[in-house]
């Protein structure tokens, strides 16, 4: 039960996100979607909704997760091992793959929503539950 399991996880699921980012903006410049020149200052041009999905949802995995990682670092740190804690931490990594497949394939913002509200809620609640293992 350690939780550098779901960390790791969602890492991965950063990095093949960022590929995808690279993938589909050379595949714009090269079907001359957009301008090379774009990419430079991301001025001057409107890439296709492909490009721009991948490119929101990278900027997603950078932002939310980074109390995720902050919390699941002092849970290394401090040695807390609970079950209750890297459940819940498995509950965020499958709702942040949801949230994910959801934002890069059909993209319904209200699913998206719900999805990315509840994620928000169990990272929530692990800093409560983290608080309370530590105090």
């Amino acid at each position: 039960m350690y939780i550098i399991y779901p960390i790791f996880s969602l890492v991965l699921l950063t990095f093949v996100v960022a590929g995808c980012v690279g993938v589909s903006r050379l595949l714009s410049v090269r079907q001359r979607q957009v301008h090379p020149k774009y990419y430079a200052l991301m001025t001057g041009d409107t890439p296709p909704a492909y490009v721009q999905k991948f490119g929101r949802n990278f900027e997603n995995l950078l932002e939310m997760p980074v109390l995720f990682y902050t919390l699941g670092a002092l849970a290394i740190v401090l040695k807390i091992n609970d079950a209750n804690l890297v459940s819940q931490a498995w509950l965020f990594v499958l709702l942040r793959f949801a949230h994910t497949a959801i934002h890069i394939t059909y993209n319904n913002s209200l699913h998206r929503l719900v999805v990315f509200a509840l994620s928000m809620l169990i990272l929530l609640s692990m800093w409560v539950q983290l608080f309370i293992l530590v105090t």
